[in-house]
């Protein structure tokens, strides 16, 4: 029988993107029910975390989810000490719900991901080089938006773009590359390990 996990992430970016990121876990036993966001462009706080979560698990009364996953931008920080707030939702859900709460972040944001997967995304940009990044490391890219507008050119970057891009690429790639992504997607799949998930 699948695990069903809800992932709660910052934006409709995230949304959009990581249903692609992480289809490939279907065949692994693995079903991705959905990826809430905060409404009307909020902040995903410990309190919004809470409230989504309660949302979701009561939505679903004949079938709860078996976990959430939640997944933050540390921006460059100390991963330990922007996950730390949240690590108080288990005892501010208390026993009411049934699922487990992990926790998995992107270094700096979920674009730098893409960036792992240099093919595939060289193919997104009809083979156009990928600009001065190190693409072996992506979770060192600073500012992966930027670099991916400057690529869009005129175009505008949006989620529906991050979406159409997250389609074409492979997620084992973007594993084997980035330890982030590896650990969001074993914190979706097992729960905590090393890497990104914690």
């Amino acid at each position: 029988m699948a695990k069903n996990v809800i992932v709660l992430a910052s934006g409709e970016t995230e949304r959009r993107a990581l249903p692609h990121l992480l289809s490939y876990l279907r065949a692994r036993g693995v079903s991705l029910v959905e990826v809430r966001i905060p409404p009307r462009n909020g902040a995903l706080s410990v309190r919004m975390a809470e409230s989504l979560i309660k949302a979701a698990w009561y939505e679903r009364p004949g079938a709860p989810p078996d976990k959430f996953v939640i997944l933050l931008d540390v921006d460059g920080k100390p991963p330990n000490r922007v996950l730390e707030p949240f690590r108080t939702l288990p005892k501010r859900l208390g026993s009411e719900i049934g699922a487990a709460v992990l926790y998995a972040y992107a270094q700096w944001h979920l674009e730098a991901w893409y960036f792992a997967d240099a093919m595939g995304l060289r193919g997104y940009f009809h083979g156009r080089t990928l600009g001065n990044v190190d693409t072996s490391k992506p979770d060192g890219i600073q500012n992966p938006k930027l670099h991916l507008k400057h690529l869009l050119g005129t175009r505008v970057y949006t989620a529906r773009i991050s979406e159409e891009i997250a389609r074409g690429l492979d997620a084992t790639t973007i594993a084997e590359r980035s330890p982030s992504f590896k650990g969001f997607v074993e914190a979706v799949m097992n729960g905590p390990s090393h890497g990104g998930a914690s």
